[in-house]
């Protein structure tokens, strides 16, 4: 069985085709999309589109929720703020009822018992929380935190945008183990250790990655003896060139660019630098005692004149090397 993962794909549509032209050549029996189909780069309502005309496995991710809660009392707080959240707005205008209404349908996770393997479940972030991930240099502890109530030991998680192929174990110590027979139970006395272990696989992102390596990313699971890797699932990560220029260009061409003001500006340079440059800003402007969510535009200007971004990033955009 080999089983393509998708994720993160945030409006990216030439980064999908580029991974769709290297699925058609691998020929996975299955390909499965882990969340955030939108948001981000320009191109939402054509992923869309382009997802529904194949036979994936979707789940929802968080930022599916931005728009499916807009206009609602579970909306994000402050999201009328059209300064800070214009990328938000502009989502909205350009997504039509339909393409919402299907979004509405999609499962926020789901457990894929392919027949003769090993179950695995996929949600965005760990089960009932969309917006936790797993990055590198996390902890043995605080990884298995999130998923050592998991009954599968393959957990297919997205949402941080970085490939993760990572074995957390726990063993459990008993002084006695139980035996059960005919006549009932009673403990042996013999020590016994229970040892127990998950399979965590983030696939990257197709449109968004941020791990510094700006090709379009995802993975292929295929189904191996247990003891060869617990889960039963081997992992293969990877990285697909594709012309950034499209949709780089998309971003002003579309008026995403001027609507999303600040935010906008981010994901742009994210797509340039494959780095958390969202991240990177809030937690300076956090360090230096401004709060974005009340007034992003002066923060921003600050962040600029602090640190000199825009220069670094305008260095590396394949627009300006190109000159266009």
């Amino acid at each position: 069985m080999k089983l393509a993962v998708l994720a993160d794909i945030h409006g990216n549509l030439p980064a999908l085709e580029a991974v769709t032209h290297e699925l058609e050549r691998l020929q996975p029996d299955c390909v499965a999309l882990n969340g955030d189909l939108i948001n981000g780069a320009p191109f939402s309502a054509a992923v869309i589109d382009f997802v529904r005309g194949r036979d994936w496995l979707v789940v929802r991710g968080n930022h599916e929720f931005y728009y499916l809660d807009w206009g609602t009392s579970r909306a994000v707080p402050g999201c009328e703020d059209a300064e800070r959240w214009g990328q938000l707005h502009w989502l909205v205008d350009h997504l039509p009822r339909e393409q919402g209404d299907y979004l509405a349908g999609l499962p926020d996770e789901r457990a894929l018992y392919f027949p003769g393997t090993q179950p695995l479940r996929m949600t965005h972030g760990v089960p009932g929380h969309n917006r936790v991930g797993f990055y590198h240099g996390q902890s043995d502890e605080k990884v298995l935190a999130k998923v050592q109530d998991l009954p599968e030991a393959t957990l297919v998680s997205a949402h941080t945008h970085v490939q993760i192929d990572r074995i957390v174990c726990r063993t459990d110590d008993r002084a006695d183990a139980l035996e059960t027979t005919p006549h009932g139970d009673f403990f042996t006395g013999k020590a016994m250790d229970v040892r127990h272990c998950w399979h965590i696989i983030n696939p990257g992102s197709v449109g968004l990655p941020l791990n510094g390596d700006e090709r379009a990313q995802f993975a292929v699971l295929e189904d191996v003896p247990e003891d060869q890797v617990p889960g039963g699932w081997q992992v293969t990560h990877y990285q697909i060139p594709y012309d950034r220029r499209p949709t780089l260009a998309a971003f002003a061409d579309s008026g995403m660019l001027a609507a999303g003001g600040v935010i906008s500006r981010l994901f742009y340079w994210e797509v340039v630098t494959a780095l958390p440059e969202i991240t990177s800003f809030y937690r300076w402007a956090y360090e230096n005692d401004y709060n974005p969510d009340d007034s992003i535009r002066n923060a921003f200007a600050a962040y600029i004149a602090a640190t000199g971004r825009d220069e670094y990033v305008h260095g590396l955009d394949p627009l300006v090397q190109r000159g266009l």
